[in-house]
């Protein structure tokens, strides 16, 4: 059995124009379009930052650089961090900073996941700068002194760590030499811990450093 092909009429040339004409009318409309999207002012920043000399990015989006290398291995979600630290937006303008050495528990979400993750990344000795994306910090939700999705500039400096389980016996000891020196301790003598002149031992007095 045959086929007959019918050929296709030929387009008339005014018709042609039209349809290139179409053409760029979609095509000026798809870039207004573009141009009305809002740009995102931090994943705008991060891109450029991302290409600065010494500038590391983490699989979550964390970048980081380092400014003290430090020794040895970093924390884990089994220690305690104590750390100094200076928070900033990317316009330089300081919103915290930590008056006395600070103690973050890792694993246990007691600071933003930027920051917990920065943690976990510089060993002792170590001082880093890192810059948190919104969703590593306080994403859409604004907070006083700190806009909605704000990117976090901050420098962290790894004092020392400690296990957790060291810690919580660091404590109990605290705690048991407290009450041993408020029962006044064996009669006719000096309260255990104390020293001559009814002066308690030494070690740090007050409570560790609130975290924001």
């Amino acid at each position: 059995m045959s086929i007959t092909a019918v050929p296709l009429k030929p387009v008339k040339r005014r018709v042609l124009v039209y349809l290139w004409a179409g053409i760029a009318v979609a095509a000026v409309g798809a870039g207004a379009l573009a141009m009305q999207t809002p740009v995102d002012p931090s994943a705008t920043f991060l891109a450029h930052n991302a290409q600065n000399k010494g500038v590391k990015q983490t699989p979550s989006g964390l970048q980081y650089q380092v400014l003290t290398p430090g020794t040895g291995t970093p924390p884990t979600d089994q220690d305690v961090a104590l750390v100094n630290y200076e928070g900033k937006f990317v316009d330089g303008t300081t919103f915290d900073k930590s008056q006395r050495p600070f103690p973050v528990p890792l694993g246990e979400h007691a600071v933003v996941p930027g920051f917990e993750e920065a943690l976990s990344l510089i060993p002792k000795g170590g001082k880093y700068r890192v810059w948190i994306k919104p969703s590593l910090a306080y994403g859409d939700t604004a907070r006083p002194g700190m806009p909605a999705h704000s990117t976090l500039v901050f420098d962290i400096e790894m004092l020392d760590f400690l296990s957790k389980a060291a810690v919580q016996q660091l404590q109990q000891q605290q705690q048991m030499q407290q009450q041993m020196m408020q029962g006044g301790g064996a009669p006719g003598g000096m309260p255990p811990g104390g020293v001559p002149g009814g002066a308690p031992a030494g070690g740090p007095n007050g409570a560790p450093p609130q975290g924001n």
